[in-house]
């Protein structure tokens, strides 16, 4: 059986495939070029190559397993038409992602910003402004792996942990979950608002103006999950009305952001690079998916982290 990975793993890690009974070919998807001798490959291990390759050019392509969390970068309705089997990286960034979250909540309510130049410019300066997170609401919207390593993180704080998901059901880490249906409603009583929702047609702009105007006054906004889902000119308004106090971003309708964005120079933006799911054990839980999926497939057992595209998820 042969793979195609665009991702370059170890040595070590590739021979640990082949021990599988693997043929293992790579190809680095950044330069990438397929010849006609690797076209008949039943499996395909990457991130984004869709963008150069049309995958109807692997007839026997059978399973796809991606090596981010996110799919919209897939061909959904070739994979659709030519029955191939999807998984993801889901879990894999959702610890360092997590403790990103908290970080940023944390440097926004305690206006890290201000001390960071207080302290280059050596100036020794008390603001007794700062707010604590206990007792506040915060609310995700979007209640996967990402939002429950975070809830789990954010629970020694004392708050009170709010989860919107597709149709209201139980969560771990969360008091209370609520239907999509109820976004209006719940982001009212919300301190906190922290995106972590898959991005698809349907979640596209989902934070637009009018759910934006419908937040608490002096509303958190973090997002970590796709900078479509948000509105961007309208979360810029929000901000610029300070309507929403604070945002921590570190993904954007266009990547990078432009140096023309006025999110740059916003005192009330917190801007990272698409950045938050990065460190050192990222790279390992990315082959430890990969190689329990591919074990899993060449003994005919249930994969974990299947998509199904119909859902989006």
């Amino acid at each position: 059986m042969k793979a195609l990975t665009t991702f370059k793993f170890t040595d070590e890690e590739y021979k640990t495939l082949q021990n599988l009974g693997y043929e293992i070919i790579f190809r680095d998807e950044k330069d990438i070029n397929f010849s006609n001798a690797i076209k008949d490959i039943d499996i395909l291990v990457c991130f984004n190559p869709f963008d150069k390759i049309n995958i109807s050019m692997f007839p026997n392509l059978k399973w796809i397993q991606l090596l981010s969390a996110g799919i919209n970068q897939v061909p959904k309705d070739k994979i659709l038409n030519q029955n191939i089997l999807l998984t993801n990286n889901r879990g894999g960034y959702s610890i360092p992602i997590a403790e990103w979250i908290v970080l940023k909540t944390l440097e926004m309510f305690k206006n890290s910003k201000e001390f960071y130049q207080k302290q280059k410019n050596k100036l020794w300066k008390v603001n007794t402004n700062l707010l604590e997170l206990y007792g506040k609401n915060i609310c995700f919207i979007g209640t996967g792996s990402i939002a429950q390593e975070t809830a789990k993180r954010f629970e020694g704080f004392g708050v009170n942990l709010l989860g919107i998901n597709s149709n209201g059901h139980e969560t771990e880490y969360f008091h209370q979950c609520f239907n999509i249906d109820k976004i209006d409603e719940v982001v009212k009583r919300c301190d906190v608002v922290v995106i972590t929702v898959p991005y698809t047609d349907k979640t596209h702009h989902l934070v637009n103006k009018s759910l934006l105007d419908n937040m608490k006054d002096d509303t958190y906004l973090v997002n970590i999950a796709r900078g479509s889902i948000i509105n961007e000119k309208a979360l810029i308004e929000s901000l610029k009305s300070k309507k929403i106090k604070k945002a921590a971003l570190d993904v954007f309708e266009e990547e990078p952001l432009p140096e023309s964005s006025p999110l740059w120079n916003m005192d009330n933006v917190y801007i990272s690079p698409h950045n938050s799911w990065a460190s050192e054990m990222v790279y390992r839980r990315r082959y430890e998916i990969t190689y329990k999926n591919m074990k899993k497939y060449i003994n005919n057992e249930k994969l974990i982290n299947v998509i199904d595209l119909d859902k989006g998820y």
